[in-house]
């Protein structure tokens, strides 16, 4: 199945084992990959913020993070199945996996201070031999500090950058620097460290398959996730009208 249009955005229904390919083939042929990803909040922020258009414009690969989007590609006739939904909770471990194996260097970027350290130092204990550094996310963005960082990045060379500075900072401040960032696969990993170092509750996975992990985390963080959860999705239902209607046109 190749590239779809849900709610008005491109998507690409790819497995975990498609996306550890995707970077593979970036860090062999030393290209620079955007991978980025798309779920309700990610498509009401596209639809309200230019700079966030931009940013999906330079990704060569957009996985499906999110199951209302694949609940909603079922309702229109798409086969999209339930390893096509890939979370950074999901992913991150058989990514490392994979570069330890490989012995690609990776660099993470954001969470609080110590915290993207403690996850970092987890995955090392979990994959021994992984080449892992990672630099809190609170800087100015447009000042001193960026150009440091800039030359960190640069000086490590890694072949996977891990920018987890949530949406959409993160993807602003790919879309402003990508022109001197040297890393072969560039993610946007939100709060996969936060996660990986508990510093956020993980759903459980039996929950994430059931499709209600946005229950799950509304409860743990209900002052942060309540606008996202209850109030962005009414502001898709334009979108969710047009799709309803290509779809009848497509069967008719």
């Amino acid at each position: 199945m190749g590239r779809l249009i849900l709610l008005g955005v491109a998507v690409d229904p790819l497995t975990i084992p498609e996306l550890n390919a995707l970077v593979s083939k970036a860090v062999d042929s030393g290209d620079r990959f955007v991978i980025a990803n798309h779920n309700l909040h990610s498509i009401y922020l596209w639809r309200r913020d230019a700079r966030m258009r931009a940013f999906y414009t330079k990704a060569g690969a957009i996985h499906i993070d999110g199951m209302a989007l694949v609940i909603w590609s079922r309702l229109l006739g798409y086969p999209v199945r339930r390893d096509q939904r890939v979370t950074y909770v999901d992913w991150i471990r058989p990514l490392m996996g994979e570069a330890s194996r490989r012995g690609w260097r990776v660099f993470h970027l954001g969470s609080r201070q110590g915290i993207g350290d403690r996850a970092s130092e987890i995955l090392r204990t979990e994959f021994p031999g992984l080449q892992i550094r990672s630099r809190h996310g609170y800087f100015d963005s447009e000042g001193k500090e960026n150009e440091e960082i800039l030359r960190e990045i640069a000086d490590d060379q890694p072949h996977i950058l891990l920018v987890g500075m949530g949406m959409p900072r993160q993807e602003h401040w790919i879309l402003t620097n990508l022109e001197r960032l040297t890393a072969n696969a560039i993610l946007t990993s939100g709060a996969c460290f936060d996660f990986l170092a508990g510093a956020i509750p993980t759903p459980p996975r039996w929950i994430a398959r059931l499709g209600q992990e946005w229950l799950y985390r509304l409860y743990s963080e209900p002052r942060r996730l309540w606008r996202r959860y209850l109030v962005e999705p009414w502001y898709l239902l334009p979108e969710m009208m047009s799709d309803l209607k290509r779809h009848s046109r497509r069967r008719t």
